[in-house]
């Protein structure tokens, strides 16, 4: 234990003030420990050339490559100041053309001649139609017979993930000067853990990964590094799941012959075996003595409010209270209404016409007038309500609950970890916690993100549910595509049908201060996104004309809202142009037609959760993707993945690797940095599982972690004060 000071050294220390500050402003680098766990992005083999072809718009880039020419041109008729060099670097196939100006065009003249090799770094951008790197740094490799510079003495290059103020080689030349610390550095895994699967000791692990000699070499480091990431990040969660375990619960054992079997025997449909195998897993969760922590994560429409409710009801049976929290007024509002539609008398308790076994069902949000709101807080407070719906209304401290005994949490990522914490802590005892999603989340990200949370899937849609057929529209290129868009929906409404228009944005002056996104993808990228109030206006004018078009946005009052919801709902209109506030648990099976504006502007599962809205009745349904990006881009790719398949879990694993890996535990989760560096949760589904088994065996067995001063040490540095909160709140 005494060599970890030496990890812990500032940078300072080793680098001088100067490189330490910007080490720490532009990378998050303070301590010894975390520059040498700052690995390489990739690796330059030397002589070989990368590829300029696909280099991403706007990204700092490190590029290994080779002077095809360079030319000063003159403007202004005057020296100095008005010059400019181009240089053109080749890779054998593609080039890409650097440019110098003013006074920084000497260096760079003598330097770069035909044929040098060099190293340069930038941030790409597009001139002229053309890639480009305006003054990029860059620094020369030396043939072999040459002067040669010692960083670059290996065969393979370290490319590091950089910033324009922070060169990979400045970075490189600073790894050097701390790797000899790496001696220093304290193992966190079980020396048996780690003899048992062959994996390589840390300091010879960080060693190999700043400074292969071979390939093999950076196959050792990543595959022993990688375990030590998804090690001490399950160790974590285990050792959540094994506190959890300890904490007390009333065990909720439904009562027979109570109000669940009086709900089930008036459901005019059988559950699907899905539905059957989760309720039993949850009901074995509520008859245990601890809480519950489970996840259910079901695709748009397999029928998770159903599983849900069959489980608030048991807990009703047992005399405790359910309290469901939705994340959005209207989708509170919603579920409401469908909760008490399904239960009909049921939910009528001590009212007149109301079940023998019927219980009170009330809604909580913060728009309610003060009576109504008064009535409902007291029907909490006497248990005379056994189940309430709400937004984090429910939360605030004048909510008192007689005997609550479960939460449901639905859309998950929606909610701060305060708030569903802040729930939990109304319960006399901790009640159970069912937290549901219908962004499907692939199994490898639900043991890494939700670990510390028992998963259930729904992936069977109920019988009835009709298929949706998916289209992109490229309104840029084929603009008559746009126009038959907007017949589909015309033929549909004729049918006796109803529609969805979603737009990116609302549309009213505040929106417009907005900036677009500016990248420079194409012009479609600079206009502002389509809002919600314009679009509505131009199809009542023209194509839509003569129809019932209403919009919904966030903005609106909630009265409002909720009116014109029940309006369509109630069939009272055609057509409603809406932002995403209709992405969940809305459900209005006559709508069957989606046309999503600028589709290009969300995300591939948001466009599956908005594409669940249709085709929920019997009739097919079918969903538009309008966007005037060219088809060669990312963009339209993407769409062209989302119109391709149905299967959620499918597209959350595309959505995934298309987005950097660190979101994954991203900001949202836990308000600090990734510390996943070498481990992706799309591709080292192996490394996880095993390293859960091995967590929740050493956790069981040493829950205080006594025997593993080392692995303690790791942790601690993961579960910085944010993390070590978003874990035990989860």
């Amino acid at each position: 234990m005494d060599g970890v000071p030496a990890l812990d050294e500032p940078l300072k220390k080793s680098l001088g003030p100067a490189t330490a500050k910007v080490m720490a402003e532009a990378l998050d680098l303070h301590t010894v420990g975390d520059l040498l766990h700052h690995y390489p992005r990739r690796y330059a083999e030397r002589g070989e050339l990368t590829t300029l072809a696909d280099l991403p718009l706007d990204e700092h880039v490190t590029v290994v490559a080779q002077v095809a020419d360079a030319r000063v041109l003159t403007f202004n008729g005057s020296k100095g100041r008005g010059q400019r060099l181009e240089v053109t670097i080749t890779d054998g196939s593609g080039r890409l053309q650097l440019v110098f100006f003013g006074k920084g065009v000497h260096k760079p003249h003598k330097d770069l001649l035909p044929g040098t090799r060099a190293m340069f770094a930038g941030k790409v951008s597009l001139f002229n139609r053309r890639l480009q790197l305006a003054h990029p740094s860059y620094e020369l490799l030396r043939g072999d017979g040459e002067e040669s510079v010692d960083t670059w003495a290996g065969a393979l290059i370290p490319i590091y993930p950089a910033t324009t103020k922070l060169e990979s080689w400045k970075i490189a030349k600073a790894v050097d000067a701390v790797l000899p610390s790496a001696v220093d550095a304290v193992d966190p895994l079980p020396d048996a853990l780690r003899e048992g699967r062959g994996l390589a000791e840390l300091p010879d692990a960080l060693r190999l990964i700043h400074r292969p000699r071979t390939k093999a070499d950076i196959a050792t480091a990543r595959e022993r590094l990688k375990w030590d990431e998804a090690f001490v990040l399950q160790v974590a969660l285990a050792r959540r799941r094994h506190a959890d375990t300890q904490l007390p619960a009333v065990a909720r054992r439904p009562a027979p012959d109570g109000i669940l079997d009086a709900f089930d025997a008036k459901l005019p449909f059988t559950l699907t075996d899905g539905q059957k195998k989760v309720s039993k897993e949850i009901f074995d969760d509520l008859a245990t003595d601890h809480p519950m922590h489970r996840l259910l994560q079901g695709e748009v429409g397999s029928g998770k409010t159903m599983v849900a409710l069959r489980a608030m009801l048991a807990v009703v049976d047992t005399g405790g209270q359910a309290a469901m929290l939705a994340p959005t007024e209207v989708l509170a509002q919603q579920h409401h209404r469908s909760v008490t539609e399904m239960m009909g008398e049921l939910a009528e308790g001590g009212m007149l016409g109301g079940a023998e076994r019927a219980t009170k069902v009330v809604l909580l949000t913060g728009s309610m007038g003060a009576a109504a709101r008064r009535q409902a807080l007291l029907d909490l407070v006497t248990g005379e309500a056994g189940l309430v719906i709400g937004t984090h209304a429910l939360i605030e401290d004048k909510v008192q609950f007689h005997d609550l005994g479960l939460v449901v949490v639905d859309e998950q990522h929606r909610f701060g970890v305060e708030q569903r914490d802040a729930l939990r802590g109304k319960g006399k005892q901790p009640p159970h916690l069912l937290v549901m999603t219908a962004t499907p989340i692939p199994r490898t990200v639900a043991m890494t993100v939700f670990g510390d949370l028992e998963t259930s899937v729904l992936d069977q849609l109920p019988a009835g549910r009709s298929p949706i057929a998916s289209h992109v529209v490229p309104a840029a290129d084929k603009p008559h595509f746009l126009a038959r868009a907007w017949e589909r929906v015309r033929e549909e409404v004729e049918k006796g049908h109803q529609a969805y228009v979603v737009c990116p944005r609302i549309g009213d002056e505040e929106d417009q201060k907005k900036k677009s996104r500016g990248s420079a993808e194409d012009e479609a990228e600079k206009r502002p996104p389509l809002a919600v109030l314009d679009v509505a206006e131009k199809l009542r004018a023209g194509p839509l004309a003569g129809l019932r078009i209403a919009v919904l946005h966030g903005r609106m009052h909630p009265d409002d809202k909720d009116d014109v919801m029940r309006r369509f709902a109630a069939g009272e209109l055609d057509v409603l142009v809406a932002t995403t506030v209709i992405e969940v648990g809305v459900n209005v099976p006559n709508a069957t037609a989606m046309v999503i504006m600028d589709a290009d502007r969300f995300g591939v599962s948001q466009l599956h959760q908005l594409r669940g809205r249709v085709g929920r009745g019997s009739a097919p349904g079918l969903c538009l993707l309008v966007s005037e990006m060219p088809e060669a881009t990312p963009a339209r790719q993407r769409l062209g993945a989302v119109a391709a398949t149905l299967d959620g879990f499918e597209l959350s694993r595309i959505d995934l690797e298309q987005r950097r890996e660190g979101d994954v535990l991203g900001q949202a989760q836990s308000g600090v940095r990734s510390s996943l560096r070498v481990l992706t949760v799309i591709d080292d589904e192996e490394v996880i599982t095993a390293a859960r088994e091995e967590a929740t065996a050493l956790v069981l067995a040493d829950p205080d972690l006594t025997a593993h001063p080392g692995l303690r040490t790791a942790l601690d540095a993961l579960l910085d004060k944010d993390r070590e909160e978003y874990l035990e709140k989860g």
